[in-house]
């Protein structure tokens, strides 16, 4: 499907040129590590995703969904909506999915070996929101499938879904001040790059705390919001205490990190104190 690729590349490319700028023009808070090297890191990573993708998967999550479409499963497939009601429907249900999975990598020490990948970055900007492992992009992509055939949402529900959460994962990743007002307001419905980044905080229970990537209500209703980081934005440590050497975080340790790294207090319910 060439105009879903070309659609999705086209929001890609738009909101990270848009964020880019954003973080140039009005800085939330300084960047202590070579930007240079933690770009090159990150997005290497995207460019590896996004090719192992292609190989593991020859249907995409929209391939899926057309295909429960034509079979009738789903919910959605199954109950009969008015077009508008049943892609809100799906695009909720599928944050809600990825709010899950997002606690789930937290919880499974397994999994939060592949998670740490995204929790090393000493700096936090729209880059961050774009670092995970091969393997965790693998697993992700099987959790959406699973929640495709179970919620049924039609094809452009999905388009419009990855297009939101890519885009939303730049956005409250990204380096922007954004006024005290519109923050307290915007994250009444949307997860905002200072309400995200107490979840990149070096201490654990903030680290174990927001993990919503678009909407925010996830973390309200079920008791992990936390609103500010206990030592400020500004001084607040980014990052795995057991990962503070800049010259390892590179593409190959990164890659090879869930391997040889330390798992830390981290997991959920590991080590309370």
């Amino acid at each position: 499907m060439d105009w879903e690729i070309t659609t999705r590349l086209f929001f890609f490319f738009g909101i990270f040129a848009i964020m880019a700028y954003w973080e140039r023009k009005r800085p939330r808070r300084p960047l202590h590590h070579s930007t240079t090297g933690r770009w090159i890191n990150n997005l290497g990573l995207v460019v590896i995703n996004s090719v192992t993708l292609k190989l593991v998967f020859p249907i995409a999550a929209v391939g899926l969904a057309l295909h429960a479409e034509q079979q009738g499963w789903g919910l959605l497939n199954i109950y009969s909506l008015p077009a508008p009601l049943a892609i809100l429907l799906a695009v909720i249900a599928l944050d809600f999915c990825i709010y899950l999975q997002h606690v789930l990598f937290h919880s499974v020490p397994l999994l939060w070996r592949l998670h740490m990948v995204h929790h090393a970055d000493l700096d936090y900007d729209l880059t961050t929101g774009l670092r995970f492992h091969p393997i965790e992009i693998i697993l992700s992509m099987l959790i959406k499938f699973a929640a495709i055939l179970v919620i049924g949402p039609s094809a452009l529900a999905v388009i419009m879904f990855e297009i939101i959460l890519n885009a939303c994962a730049m956005f409250n990743h990204s380096n922007v001040k954004l006024p005290r007002i519109v923050d307290q307001s915007l994250r009444l419905i949307l997860v905002t790059p200072d309400m995200h980044r107490v979840h990149h905080s070096t201490i654990k229970q903030e680290t174990n705390s927001n993990y919503g990537f678009s909407l925010s209500i996830w973390d309200r209703l079920f008791g992990t919001y936390r609103p500010q980081p206990s030592l400020g934005h500004d001084n607040m440590q980014i990052g795995l205490e057991q990962f503070r050497d800049p010259n390892k975080l590179n593409l190959a340790w990164l890659l090879a990190l869930p391997f040889i790294g330390k798992l830390g207090r981290y997991p959920i319910n590991r080590d309370q104190n």
